[in-house]
């Protein structure tokens, strides 16, 4: 009689997601190359090589930690942009919906901050280039509209003012914590009432 083979068993949802989280806070306080598989799994507190039951690599784990976050923060994005609101709400709306990714993923992004420029030489890694295009794109084009509408003032250094409301927003992952005094919204307000108190038109 034929041997039966046996069922290939899958890692849990849960679980999976449970090395994911850890893996990010390790590649995010100890850096990428420097972050081991061996490391992983004693912070996991199991054998490295039971993680590689879950995953074939620490590249493969990685991949996977910025995907999540970057298809979440688009999907977020993507709602916004197809709202059809005004510059000054859609900005808004933005560094809203940035602080709420700092709050779910604080470590991915705070990986994609640190190791991004390295990571987009591997061809795994191709699609945080196309992912920075994107970004870019949105934000320009949102503070355009803006200054054309004169929401935002005619002297203001679009490029300059991106690059500025980009770095300022994401640098929060580096102290952020959730559960703390404040939530992603009110720093986004806090955040927002700075900022466009600066560039936007004076009554």
């Amino acid at each position: 009689m034929p041997t039966k083979k046996k069922p290939q068993v899958t890692a849990a949802p849960a679980r999976r997601g449970e090395l994911l989280n850890t893996a990010a806070e390790v590649f995010a306080e100890q850096g990428y190359n420097a972050t081991t598989v061996r490391k992983i799994a004693d912070h996991a507190g199991m054998l490295a090589g039971s993680l590689y039951y879950h995953f074939d690599s620490k590249e493969s784990m990685l991949e996977e930690i910025l995907r999540t976050f970057l298809d979440e923060l688009w999907g977020g994005y993507d709602a916004v942009l197809a709202a059809d609101l005004g510059p000054r709400e859609t900005l808004e709306a933005l560094v809203t919906e940035s602080f709420r990714e700092i709050d779910r993923h604080r470590a991915a992004v705070a990986i994609y901050q640190k190791e991004s420029r390295q990571l987009v030489a591997q061809e795994r890694f191709a699609f945080l280039a196309e992912s920075q295009r994107r970004f870019e794109k949105a934000w320009l084009s949102t503070l355009e509209r803006g200054v054309a509408d004169r929401v935002f003032r005619a002297d203001l250094d679009v490029r300059l003012t991106y690059r500025f409301v980009r770095d300022t927003v994401w640098v929060a992952a580096s102290w952020y914590r959730p559960g703390g005094r404040h939530s992603p919204e009110e720093i986004a307000r806090q955040y927002l009432s700075m900022v466009l108190d600066g560039i936007a038109v004076r009554a």
